[in-house]
């Protein structure tokens, strides 16, 4: 019986999964998500996360020992912190409705809608088995109004699933163009066979930018992931650049106004430095187009 309950999920469709909250990157979650989902034929399911240290399902006193009025006063915190949980549940409701009449307003009909009563990232691990890809807002409903700072839990999220991130400004505008920061890493080539299986960017053009030494290894390399691409049908542009990874990256997008930097993980390199160290942050924040992490 257990084995074929296991038969039955595996048959099941991975689906994208749009993040949302009440920050106004929803609306531009939303555009992306289900831009996402009609490109790669993946049904699509809209996601609202209430963090438990926010909105604890259940008040815990049973450490507070106090007598008469005292004991009147937690009974009087367990009830408000109870109808804020339930306040904060209605309120995610009314956001998961709102954001299926959008995507639902933009011609999709495969959507699905989920709460969780758990913090983003622990919610997003346990929805990766049946999770393709992944979107969230580069802000966060934490997030300060002063500035630009990316999510609270965006980093954490990135750090703790396999699946790739869509990351989204707060407005839509359909992608057309797309770059690949590649290091010509084993890691790097997976993903080159990531994005040659995947119909989210069939028919854009396809830059793949190395930064570092423009060497005749570095060249062979770029080469061998264009074949792997060309061979798709994509369109596949080649460059090497010195410099800072941050700063080269960010300018070359510029300069050839591409709407998608995908960037991966890549082993020890630079790339591989910047995305877990503590220049993350700065370039999320820089980060004024989507981008796409992959794991």
């Amino acid at each position: 019986m257990t084995i074929d309950k296991q038969d039955s999920e595996a048959q099941k469709p991975l689906h994208v999964i749009a993040c949302i909250d009440a920050s106004k990157s929803a609306l531009g979650v939303c555009d992306y998500a289900a831009w996402a989902s009609r490109r790669m034929g993946d049904p699509l399911t809209l996601l609202h996360a209430l963090d438990e240290e926010k909105y604890p399902a259940k008040t815990d006193m049973t450490g507070s020992i106090g007598l008469g009025s005292r004991e009147h006063l937690q009974e009087e915190l367990v009830n408000l912190d109870r109808e804020r949980s339930k306040l904060a549940l209605k309120h995610g409701h009314h956001l998961l409705d709102e954001a299926e009449k959008r995507v639902l307003a933009a011609g999709l009909e495969n959507v699905h809608k989920r709460q969780r009563h758990n913090n983003l990232a622990n919610s997003l691990v346990e929805l990766e088995p049946e999770s393709r890809l992944f979107v969230l807002g580069l802000q966060g409903e934490s997030s300060t109004a002063v500035g630009r700072h990316i999510g609270s839990q965006l980093e954490t999220v990135i750090r703790s699933i396999h699946r790739p991130v869509l990351l989204v400004p707060d407005e839509f505008a359909e992608p057309r163009s797309a770059m690949l920061a590649f290091d010509g890493s084993a890691t790097a080539f997976r993903s080159i066979e990531l994005l040659a299986g995947t119909p989210v960017f069939k028919g854009m053009p396809m830059h793949l930018v190395m930064v570092g030494a423009d060497t005749e290894e570095h060249r062979a390399q770029l080469k061998r992931a264009e074949q792997a691409l060309a061979s798709q049908g994509m369109q596949v542009h080649l460059a090497i650049r010195g410099g800072d990874v941050e700063e080269t990256l960010h300018t070359y997008q510029e300069e050839h106004d591409i709407d998608v930097l995908i960037m991966g993980a890549y082993g020890h390199s630079r790339i591989r430095q910047f995305l877990v160290g503590s220049t993350t942050a700065k370039m999320l924040e820089t980060a004024k187009k989507p981008l796409v992490i992959l794991r």
